[in-house]
């Protein structure tokens, strides 16, 4: 009978492996075509590796808690040579027994392990670091998995305080001697992607917003929109009429955005996912509430979907919710804007007409920018009209 091969797949954008958490079915069970077989955990999310076809399962050649690239081989279906035909397989001749094999390329279904770092991290952050290091001492650090990002608070006894291979055998010395905990790979991401941010120069721009016209407006929706997709919608609108402050710079060419995709950053355990709302400058708030809301659900069990990860053009993120008044996120290696909110707070306002001090819910609203795309006055406006739509909630 065929062996029909089960194969990593590509599971979003830019993830390039997925580390075996759970396998939902085992040896010689009957299964059908796209059926869940194994559950496999990515830095964005946990996903599902589902059956090319329907046959009986033959083996696993995947292991629990191992990390594999896409295109990598997980084990064999055994199916019928209709089976076969139906997905275009040839059957290769033979090899022993009655037991035919799916011919594949060599290279595309043979088992490629990604190579751990030290102390098990499956995705080592691959960071370039601006002092020397010698070809000895990479050497050494690509035996242990480390980046030049890791020797940051390493001082060098070399010349010109270079990080000699003495002073690195040191420092690992040191930190095995250390309270050592596992690294998850959302973790090592979320460095990976902060260390790309941090190459650019980032500048944030601040302006408090009264917050009373949002509240009131969301006290009669049903369901509620949580307070970040007021200003995430906000920020579609204003992107919308000028999409020039959400263009990444490539060389020397700005690329403007095809469309106005909008992530909100949501803590997950051990790190933050972003799921996109697509086309959020065209969707009002009411239409997106649901949708929004479903996404953050997703977000917090690590299951969102491949079309809601990526490719969005700038993040809200809610700090509030943590009590912070005021930060400064960075933006994502791939977009040039991130929007924060701050937690709302009482504060006095001096009415003109009452000719007094009334008080009001006032937030702050920062914007996160690439220096190289925006200047203070580009990115000071954008803000101050993403402050006038969310002091009208009935027009967002």
């Amino acid at each position: 009978m065929p062996q029909i091969p089960i194969i990593m797949p590509q599971l979003g954008e830019s993830i390039a492996e997925a580390n075996i958490v759970q396998f939902l079915v085992k040896p010689g069970d009957k299964v059908v075509a796209d059926q869940n077989l194994i559950e496999v955990e990515t830095n964005k999310a946990t996903m599902s590796v589902t059956s090319p076809c329907s046959g009986k399962i033959e083996n696993f050649s995947a292991e629990l808690n191992e990390s594999y690239t896409v295109g990598a081989v997980l084990g064999y279906i055994e199916a019928t040579k209709e089976e076969a035909a139906r997905l275009g397989l040839d059957i290769a001749p033979p090899k022993s027994g009655d037991s035919d094999r799916i011919s594949r390329s060599e290279t595309n279904g043979s088992r490629t392990r990604v190579q751990p770092t030290v102390r098990g991290l499956p995705v080592p952050a691959n960071a370039a670091g601006a002092s020397y290091l010698s070809p000895r001492l990479k050497a050494r650090m690509t035996e242990l998995g480390l980046s030049a990002a890791d020797l940051s608070g390493v001082a060098g006894s070399g010349a010109a305080g270079r990080v000699t291979v003495e002073d690195f055998e040191k420092f690992i010395a040191h930190v095995e001697q250390q309270k050592i905990s596992g690294a998850s790979s959302m973790r090592v991401a979320v460095a990976d992607a902060m260390r790309r941010s941090w190459t650019r120069p980032l500048a944030t721009v601040g302006l408090p917003v009264q917050l009373d016209s949002v509240l009131a407006h969301r006290k009669n929706q049903n369901p509620k929109p949580g307070p970040a997709l007021y200003a995430l919608r906000a920020l579609a609108i204003a992107l919308a009429e000028n999409s020039a402050p959400a263009g990444r710079l490539v060389g020397n060419k700005i690329v403007h955005p095809g469309s106005i995709d909008v992530g909100v950053a949501v803590e997950a355990e051990d790190g933050v996912l972003v799921p996109v709302i697509r086309n959020a400058d065209k969707k009002s708030l009411k239409d997106l509430t649901q949708r929004y809301n479903e996404l953050i659900d997703l977000a917090r069990q690590r299951k969102l979907p491949a079309d809601a990860t990526g490719g969005s053009i700038a993040t809200v993120t809610n700090y509030g919710t943590f009590g912070l008044t005021w930060a400064t996120p960075i933006p994502l290696p791939e977009q040039t804007l991130v929007l924060g909110m701050g937690a709302g707070r009482k504060v006095p306002f001096w009415d003109e007409t009452k000719n007094q001090f009334v008080p009001v819910t006032e937030s702050n609203l920062t914007l996160s920018f690439d220096h190289r795309v925006l200047d203070g006055g580009a990115a000071g406006r954008l803000l101050q009209r993403i402050g006038e739509l969310m002091k009208q909630p009935e027009k967002l």
